[in-house]
């Protein structure tokens, strides 16, 4: 029998258009030889649509979205419920594929709500969600594996507000310029900006206090972007590097979506024992976060001195048809449809295994 599959995107984050982008790509390429394809569609309202145009309605802002349904935290239940003329109704599903970029999708608070329910779904679990989620957090799980990071810091949002000129005389005598303000809870490098001196530092920081309570400053070089994907469980795989080559001055929201002229090299021209490292290096931070399923851990080189630093890592990438993610590897020799068959296997086989721990206190044997 064929299985259920609910593609889940949209949602209450900064990244909803690039979600519903990524899901329309992962619903148009399952097979339908072994799934039945089930969007649900989040408005940025929080409210839940299913529907086969539910997608399409939610980019073109055409109300109702689709046919109003919730979700059942209850083990004993599991599922969606539909909302209709005769009442309400379960909607069965097998599995659940979150493609919910950015907070409230790949930050563990809908993985929770999966886990609550006992039911299996794509992608990291709560921990890793939560901790590639939060740069901060990140970062300081990279360091405790040793992991080569460039120069950080960490500045609250109401440390900013409270006391700018302290926390920009701190930027500046410990990181220097050029420096990059990111948001430290969001994806798609929505709020990054490079600062190249105090007043560029200032509005860095003004928007990106916008986005999270939380920011992480670090220290900009003369870099090459690459990126490594990630897939599996327990045993874990890693692709062929790939090379960014934006059209900006970095890999910002509009170089990543928008603009056409940026570039990826793939694989990226790199000597092979080079290639092994990256891939050496993307594994362990993988494990770093305890990550399942699929990620895609992001580099930096130094241009000057070859040195290689790790920037971060998605727990939820983009799958869009210029995703790097899917593209790394199809050259590494997993084809789209082929790659998302995959993750399901893995989300199933990860909630067997999952099913084998003890609910209840059980006596020694």
């Amino acid at each position: 029998m064929k299985q259920t599959v609910a593609v889940i995107c949209g949602g209450r984050s900064g990244e909803h258009e690039v979600s519903l982008a990524s899901a329309q790509s992962i619903v148009n390429a399952l097979d339908r030889s072994r799934f039945n394809v089930l969007p649900i569609g989040i408005d940025r309202e929080g409210a839940w649509w299913m529907g086969p145009a539910v997608i399409d309605n939610l980019r073109k802002g055409q109300k109702p979205y689709g046919q109003r349904v919730y979700f059942l935290p209850d083990p004993t239940c599991p599922g969606l419920v539909e909302e209709s003329t005769s009442g309400r109704q379960l909607v069965s599903v097998d599995i659940f594929f979150p493609v919910l970029h950015g907070p409230n999708g790949e930050d563990g608070t809908i993985q929770g709500l999966f886990e609550t329910a006992n039911v299996p779904y794509v992608g990291c679990g709560v921990l890793a969600s939560a901790c590639g989620m939060d740069k901060a957090i990140m970062k300081a799980l990279f360091a405790q594996s040793d992991l080569p990071q460039l120069p950080y810091l960490v500045v609250l949002r109401g440390r900013w507000e409270t006391a700018p000129e302290q926390v920009l005389d701190d930027v500046e005598n410990r990181l220097g310029y050029p420096c990059f303000v990111k948001p430290a809870n969001m994806g798609s490098s929505v709020g990054i900006t490079k600062a190249n001196n105090r007043a560029e530092l200032v509005g860095a920081f003004d928007d990106a206090v916008r986005y999270d309570r939380k920011l992480v400053v670090e220290k900009g070089i003369n870099v090459r972007e690459i990126e490594v994907s990630v897939l599996g469980n327990d045993e874990v795989a890693a692709s062929l590097p790939g090379e960014i080559v934006p059209a900006h001055e970095f890999y910002d929201y509009d170089a990543k979506y928008a603009n056409a002229a940026s570039r990826l090299l793939i694989p990226a021209p790199l000597e092979a024992t080079v290639t092994s490292c990256f891939q050496e290096m993307a594994i362990r931070a993988f494990r770093a976060v305890d990550g399942s399923g699929l990620s895609r851990v992001d580099f930096l080189v130094d241009k000057d001195n070859g040195e290689i630093y790790i920037n971060e890592i998605n727990t939820l990438p983009g799958f869009t048809s210029i995703s790097m993610y899917p593209k790394l590897w199809a050259a590494t020799g997993i084809a789209y449809e082929q790659l998302l068959t995959r993750l399901v296997d893995l989300a199933l086989a990860r909630h067997r295994e999952k099913q084998r721990n003890a609910t209840e206190r059980l006596p020694r044997e």
